[in-house]
């Protein structure tokens, strides 16, 4: 048999660049590769395969609060789009523009377009425009409210530094758009869903989260408030990982869209919009992965075990490969993948399958069933325990995969809290910044102007992830101007 060969040093180590190991992992775990379409990816079947049960399991959640799913077209006429003056103003450098309807041959042995739109369309850099149009024409009373719509479908945004999963011009996402009879109805639509993000981030993805919601700057164009989730990566920046907007009846005033209230009057519909995207995969990475390759939450792995039966000779295959197809029955409904590919060894097995993040891997040879056992390894943590072959096997791996899915998740609390800094001064803010190791979070009084957002962001590279509402919140001064300030907000670098 030819000798294998894998490039050990495929993966850059964290410690030496931590961006290179990141992009390292995406390709090497095959779950996105770049596209020959600038700034766009190739997501790979190991990171679909995350993403559908991502997915899978927000599309639950929504189910659960009474939302329903849709489908609006990718195509928006460019008259939607400037209908509402802050949100274009937020979106019109990022936007994609459909031109032409067709191509022709230009003479050369090259193409070029042809029949030119009398107006053009914009591809879809989020899609309220053309749902408050549609919403416009399905609602005439209160009776006709709420409308809770949610669609999973692609965006295009214009970006110009792009890097796979975190930030590129095409992305998978869903988006929420609710309409509702009043203000109060809406935000608490919001601040629903902002809970929704918070459980998947933690219950599912194993990643603590704080949670609040933006500043003027940082909010969504044309929203009243954005409330966010922020967790921390392992190099101790932030990464937002969800939204939820309020947006009042600022969409609802732009496309003339009111509604015949209780009292018989005429008024504006009150509406929210929100989102996750393939931006959570970036962040899952961030937040577990380790130098061997990719962590998954079993809750999210689509293989949860892997099987590697030890036996070469034909003598041991007859003694192992029965238990092994009796595994494969009493696990599969955990997710079971059996590896018996002859033309690898069980190192290399072992290997591939620490890269691609599954939870759990089982181990078994002939010494093995002739002991009666079994021997489990964690993918976490590499700890190796044994379990008896018989009994409650299903149970009993079902109940430490739960155990690495919690260990995950205190791990990452742990990481956070021990890099959750409070400055009371602008030199301690820029202290803790210029820190050895990374900064983290950083917790500091802000006297609420944009003004002072802005000069600690040109300063020090830190902008305020979230404003958070803290029963401990005691009043104080800015760090910067010394102003007045009761608003506790946290401060980092981020993605």
């Amino acid at each position: 048999m030819a000798k294998e060969k894998r490039d050990e040093k495929a993966i850059c180590p964290r410690g030496e660049d931590y961006s290179r190991w990141y992009t390292d992992l995406v390709q090497r775990a095959e779950l996105a590769d770049y596209s020959p379409v600038p700034g766009c990816m190739v997501i790979r079947p190991n990171g679909m395969a995350l993403w559908e049960n991502i997915r899978d399991a927000l599309d639950g959640m929504f189910r659960e609060t009474g939302h329903q799913n849709a489908y609006f077209p990718m195509l928006i006429p460019v008259e939607f789009l400037a209908k509402e003056a802050a949100h274009v103003e937020g979106f019109a450098m990022e936007c994609g523009v459909v031109t032409h309807s067709g191509l022709e041959p230009d003479g050369e042995g090259g193409l070029r377009p042809k029949g030119k739109l009398d107006s053009p369309f914009i591809l879809r850099p989020t899609s309220e425009t053309i749902i408050w149009h549609m919403y416009g024409q399905w609602i005439q009373s209160y009776r006709d409210l709420p409308i809770l719509i949610n669609q999973w479908a692609n965006v295009m945004r214009w970006e110009m530094r792009t890097r796979l999963f975190l930030r590129t011009r095409e992305f998978l996402w869903q988006e929420g758009h609710t309409a509702h009879a009043n203000g109060e109805e809406a935000v608490a639509e919001a601040l629903t869903i902002l809970e929704v993000y918070r459980r998947f981030a933690e219950d599912y993805m194993a990643v603590p989260v704080l949670t609040g919601y933006k500043s003027e700057a940082e909010k969504f164009a044309g929203a009243v408030t954005t409330y966010c989730i922020e967790a921390m990566t392992q190099d101790k920046r932030a990464i937002q990982a969800g939204t939820s907007h309020y947006l009042g009846q600022n969409f609802a005033k732009a496309f003339d869209v009111t509604f015949q209230t209780e009292a018989n009057e005429r008024d504006y519909v009150y509406a929210t919009s929100w989102g996750v995207s393939t931006r959570l995969i970036g962040a899952l990475i961030m937040a577990h992965s380790d130098d061997k390759g990719l962590v998954i939450p079993p809750r999210l792995a689509r293989t949860k075990v892997v099987v590697v039966p030890i036996a070469r000779k034909d003598e041991d295959k007859a003694v192992v490969m029965p238990v092994v197809e009796q595994l494969r029955a009493e696990l599969k409904s955990l997710g079971v993948k059996v590896d018996d590919d002859p033309n690898r060894s069980p190192g290399f097995k072992f290997a591939e399958h620490e890269l691609r993040g599954v939870p759990l891997r089982i181990e078994i040879g002939r010494r093995d069933v002739e002991a009666g056992q079994l021997t489990l390894a964690r993918r976490d943590t590499g700890e190796k325990v044994t379990l008896p072959l018989g009994g409650d096997l299903l149970g009993a791996v079902s109940e430490l995969l739960e155990q690495i899915q919690a260990d995950l998740f205190a791990k990452a609390l742990a990481f956070r809290d021990e890099n959750m800094h409070t400055a009371d001064s602008y030199d301690e803010f820029k202290q803790i910044l210029g820190a050895e190791g990374g900064a983290g979070f950083i917790r500091a009084h802000w006297d609420g102007t944009s003004e002072t957002e802005k000069r600690i962001q040109e300063e020090t590279g830190a902008t305020i992830r979230v404003i958070q509402a803290r029963d401990d919140d005691e009043p104080g001064v800015c760090m910067v101007t010394g102003a007045p300030s009761a608003r506790r907000v946290v401060f980092a670098r981020s993605y």
